[in-house]
């Protein structure tokens, strides 16, 4: 089998997965493990139906890297629970998920899953960095539209986008993205910016949607040549839409850095990462069946195990 590398990005897929499922689901002592099941589950998933033989649990060490909010005050701030001194702020989680981390942390790590984060970056960065540094093809799973910029048909990248379900998964391809926004993949960072993007806190260019972000960048390529031209009497841009970047000006030269997911961090390479699937070693395989039983797991740790020894599925 060619060897094809799968990134999850965890966060999104472990949120999806508490909203999906009901919180009904608990240990005995009360903790709820929806989000606990539902990741596992949604891992079988994939790695039966995809056939990944590389898999990495992308991380967010830092959800809102200072970078990031020093260029752009905005970025993520409705999402902000708690400012820490001198640290990172804290995320908006229900407790009921921030219980379930570090479970989550312990079922990934016992299934020889690789999870890999990166200091003061966002899960999106260690996934562009993967994608960007790949020379093996590469599936994204998200329901993140921001990683539609790593997409890449000559590189062999394209992301599984889960915002309809993981029963209708889209496969988002250059031509998916052209066919949904009228841009291509590498045009989808300043397309974002041009449009804004409430959920990130991305207030965007007043008056430009996407119809206007597309045909503008459908016209001029590039957000850096739309301002040029703008900056230009005769350079092709209306009055009306220099104006508009006008009024935008100091947020137009601060988010393009904070829009773009990061293509050069170092990582670690897939073989040191751990990165290759393979079976379960007995004595990981016996502490995740003692705790799918002390936590209530149900059936989710036997679809998992099953999914990463091919071997015991065709056995069962």
């Amino acid at each position: 089998m060619p060897d094809h590398l799968m990134l999850l990005d965890t966060a999104s897929l472990y949120f999806r997965a508490f909203y999906g499922l009901p919180d009904s689901l608990r240990r005995p002592d009360g903790t709820p493990v929806n989000a606990v099941r539902g990741l596992a589950d949604m891992i079988a998933r994939l790695v039966t139906e995809f056939e990944p033989t590389h898999l990495i649990a992308c991380w967010d060490e830092n959800w809102r890297p200072q970078w990031r909010v020093d260029l752009l005050p905005s970025y993520k701030e409705h999402r902000v629970a708690r400012v820490v001194q001198d640290g990172p702020d804290i995320e908006e989680v229900p407790e009921a998920l921030e219980a379930q981390i570090p479970m989550i942390r312990e079922v990934l790590r016992l299934a020889g899953i690789a999870v890999v984060g990166v200091p003061d970056h966002e899960a999106d960065d260690v996934i562009g960095s993967y994608a960007a540094q790949a020379s093996i093809p590469v599936d994204v799973v998200t329901g993140d539209r921001d990683l539609f910029q790593v997409i890449n048909d000559a590189q062999g990248v394209r992301v599984l986008y889960t915002a309809g379900g993981m029963k209708n998964l889209k496969i988002m391809d250059d031509a998916a993205v052209v066919a949904k926004y009228r841009v291509l993949p590498e045009q989808y960072a300043d397309y974002a910016t041009l449009r804004g993007d409430s959920s990130d806190g991305l207030p965007g260019v007043s008056g430009i949607g996407e119809k206007t972000a597309s045909s503008l960048l459908a016209e001029f390529g590039t957000l850096d040549s739309l301002l040029r031209a703008a900056a230009e009497d005769d350079g092709g841009v209306s009055s009306a839409i220099r104006a508009k970047l006008s009024g935008a000006r100091e947020y137009l030269e601060a988010a393009p850095t904070v829009v773009r997911i990061v293509r050069g961090l170092e990582v670690p390479s897939l073989d040191d990462a751990g990165a290759r699937l393979q079976p379960v070693g007995e004595d990981a395989r016996s502490r995740l069946g003692e705790l799918a039983g002390e936590w209530n797991l149900g059936s989710s740790v036997k679809r998992l195990l099953q999914a990463l020894d091919p071997a015991e599925k065709a056995g069962s």
